[in-house]
């Protein structure tokens, strides 16, 4: 059975009236002091979270679809509107069809646990891959002010796609044709190239959940939660309660951090940028070096 991709967020009553002064644009960044390679590869390393199965950095492949529940129209519309500039900017693909399937829900609530606890209960492949339910379980808690979870996908030579679950169909080997087959369950089958540098597998998100305390977003600026969510919505992004070497929005909600913007600075979207420019089939290191690669020309206007 396959799952629609989704992402979904909450937010206050409050924080969305508030956040309606904020515009769509993507022009509100911060600048850094020093672009040195070092710096960017520390950043790079300290943003990216690879996916559980191919060990590789995971990117919308498909075009993003967001839609906001809970929320007053205007805000929402503001909410869409600026994933969507965001990820244009950046280069991830976005849907052109009205009618496409949400992939991205963005929704508000003050109860962002007892939602969590329902998906637990009636939905708990939208939390991602887990070893085992003991850990699912333990995921599945509210610790941040925003938190995401990531479903993701592994993508073959071919363009096949097997979702990163430990409840797959199986893979059935037959050793002759007069006997049953034998079925390792989980198990799937992928065209590679068998290089080390690129094997011709990537990781694509498959659905994405995002939620937000709203008690505990009104000390924000209005722009802030939107831009953090675009954040995660369109990178699994690692460490977020470590400060960045650079300027970042993480800081603004990691405790302890410098907070240097209430927006996306440009080191984030250089980030994003090199991310949807990197070879997806590359190996992690590789990855990482292209990434930090784009983000210092990026940075360097060039």
């Amino acid at each position: 059975m396959r799952f629609i991709p989704f992402v979904l967020v909450f937010l206050t009553s409050a924080a969305a009236a508030e956040a309606q002064q904020a515009g769509p644009g993507v022009e509100s960044v911060t600048v850094t002091g020093t672009h040195e390679r070092q710096m960017l590869q520390s950043f790079v390393q300290s943003s990216a979270a690879p996916a559980r199965i191919t060990g590789k950095l995971v990117r919308w492949d498909q075009g993003i679809c967001p839609i906001v529940k809970g929320a007053p129209q205007a805000f929402a519309e503001r909410i869409i509107a600026r994933l969507k500039a965001v990820a244009l900017s950046v280069g991830a693909p976005v849907s052109s069809d009205p009618k496409c399937a949400p992939n991205i829900q963005i929704a508000v609530t003050g109860k962002p646990q007892t939602l969590l606890d329902q998906v637990l209960k009636d939905k708990p492949d939208m939390l991602g891959y887990f070893d085992n339910e003991e850990q699912r379980i333990r995921a599945a808690r509210m610790v941040r002010s925003i938190q995401a979870w990531y479903m993701t996908e592994t993508v073959d030579l071919r363009g096949h796609r097997h979702p990163d679950n430990r409840r797959g169909g199986g893979l059935e080997i037959y050793f002759r044709r007069d006997m049953p087959p034998i079925i390792i369950p989980g198990a799937t089958d992928e065209n590679t190239t068998g290089s080390r540098l690129g094997d011709g597998l990537r990781t694509a998100f498959y659905q994405v959940l995002i939620v937000a305390d709203a008690d505990k977003l009104k000390d924000y600026a209005a722009g802030a939660p939107t831009d953090y969510i675009a954040l995660l919505a369109l990178s699994w992004t690692g460490g977020l309660d470590i400060c960045r070497p650079l300027p970042s929005i993480v800081n603004l909600l990691a405790a302890g951090c410098e907070a240097q913007s209430d927006a996306l600075t440009e080191n984030d979207l250089a980030y994003l940028k090199g991310l949807y420019t990197m070879s997806a089939d590359r190996n992690l290191r590789t990855q990482q070096d292209e990434i930090a690669y784009q983000m210092e020309k990026s940075l360097k206007g060039r």
